[in-house]
């Protein structure tokens, strides 16, 4: 990983490319991040650096926290996220990230978290097909079925689908080309949709598959 940033999702809309096509894009309010603490291999094991996100009122900030960004002599931030880069040595305590760090035309990977949709039934959760609505089915036609037999293993095997909660995880989008970067307002436009709803957190970072 070379380069990476912490954002919030504003929301959708569209843009027009030079030839003059529609381009749905998402648009993330990103950085700027400041770094609160840098990890090294002598005192943590691994290189690592931590950007904070988002102003947060120092009353909302518990004691250890406060401590952790009077010691980076930071203002505290409401979201902190560690990124592993190549070169971690570029980076100081205090330097501030903003949305420039990445061009029209580069390729990021998302990560956000999902909407989060609840106790969903089977066929919601995992597009199980309906049962027959005909005689005799009786009033189960969204039901999930029989699960196992119950004199041998009596019991139901783990990770068997079935109806539970659904959406609020942590959901990776590979590949998503950035198709405006507008430093001036910290915003960036990939195309595509990412997870989450509007305002939620985001994290981008250079593609894996590039």
């Amino acid at each position: 990983m070379k380069k990476g940033i912490i954002g919030k999702k504003v929301g959708m809309t569209q843009i027009f490319d030079p030839k003059g096509n529609m381009v749905p894009v998402t648009v993330i309010e990103a950085g700027p991040c400041v770094v609160v603490q840098k990890k090294t291999v002598e005192n943590d094991g691994y290189e690592a650096v931590q950007f904070g996100f988002g102003d947060v009122s120092p009353k909302h900030v518990n004691k250890p926290m406060k401590g952790h960004f009077a010691k980076a002599d930071v203002a505290p931030k409401k979201t902190l996220r560690e990124f592993r880069f190549d070169d971690c040595a570029a980076l100081n305590v205090g330097d501030i990230i903003k949305a420039d760090t990445f061009a029209a035309g580069e390729h990021v990977d998302v990560v956000g978290t999902s909407k989060g949709k609840g106790y969903a039934g089977a066929v919601k959760r995992w597009n199980f097909g309906r049962l027959r609505e005909s005689h005799g089915t009786g009033p189960v036609a969204r039901h999930a079925g029989s699960l196992g037999a119950c004199s041998s293993p009596s019991r139901v095997f783990k990770g068997t689908k079935a109806a539970g909660h659904l959406g609020c995880e942590r959901v990776t989008v590979q590949n998503l080309e950035i198709v405006k970067v507008d430093a001036e307002n910290n915003l960036i436009a990939v195309r595509g949709a990412i997870p989450g709803p509007r305002k939620g957190i985001v994290v981008l970072f250079d593609s894996v598959k590039a």
